[in-house]
């Protein structure tokens, strides 16, 4: 494996696919780097919070879009993210920071901001490595090896998601859900798409351990064929 060629995977899709989990576990099992762009974008989000900036204000926003430092682990095992060298893995996943993030992505000058910061990060993964987020095949690594699409049912979304964010309940879930897919595929600036090459997978009936494997199964079969 050690002289595999560099493969560059990107993995879409909303919320509650699995998308996360996936992601890290083919990293891990394949030897690849991870970069989990929604925590960029929730890190942003935490530091217009933190610093007072008008989340309904965009110009507001744009403003101050180059000021916060994000530096981005790639350890699947243990991906770390700091602002301003402050370790945010846990505050940005707070229901503050959930409900403010489509606003602050939406902005042109954020997402110009992250995307140029996931692209040096791809560019710079030796061994190669797995892009989660929504708009990776289609607008930050058009060129990916590989690009997978993840969907599922809103309701197996919405079980997956309440499970993750602890005390909410399946059906405000399922409607926030629901809402930020709404807002995130219609936003002028990259929207959730699948890129018309990506493999799509629906994870609605499958297990985590089945989706893992259906992607390294494409992984492994990308690579091959290179």
């Amino acid at each position: 494996m050690e002289s595999a060629t560099p493969v560059i995977v990107a993995i879409d899709g909303p919320a509650g696919t699995g998308k996360s989990s996936t992601s890290k576990a083919v990293a891990a099992q394949l030897g690849l780097s991870y970069l989990d762009t929604g925590a960029q974008y929730r890190a942003i989000t935490w530091w217009m919070v933190s610093n007072g900036i008008d989340i309904d204000d965009p110009s507001a926003i744009a403003a101050v879009a180059g000021k916060p430092e994000i530096v981005s682990g790639t350890d699947p095992e243990g991906p770390a993210i700091t602002v301003d060298g402050v370790d945010v893995s846990a505050p940005i996943r707070t229901q503050e920071v959930s409900s403010k993030v489509s606003a602050v992505s939406a902005v042109p000058e954020v997402r110009a901001r992250i995307t140029e910061l996931q692209r040096s990060i791809a560019a710079a993964a030796q061994k190669g490595i797995v892009v989660e987020g929504r708009d990776i095949g289609t607008t930050v690594l058009p060129d990916a090896d590989l690009k997978i699409f993840l969907t599922a049912s809103p309701e197996a979304r919405a079980a997956r998601r309440s499970g993750e964010l602890k005390g909410s309940d399946v059906h405000s879930t399922r409607e926030a859900l629901i809402k930020r897919d709404a807002a995130d595929s219609s936003r002028k600036t990259s929207p959730l798409a699948k890129a018309d090459d990506a493999v799509e997978v629906d994870t609605t009936e499958l297990t985590l351990a089945q989706v893992i494997e259906c992607v390294v199964t494409l992984v492994e079969e990308k690579r091959a064929g290179k």
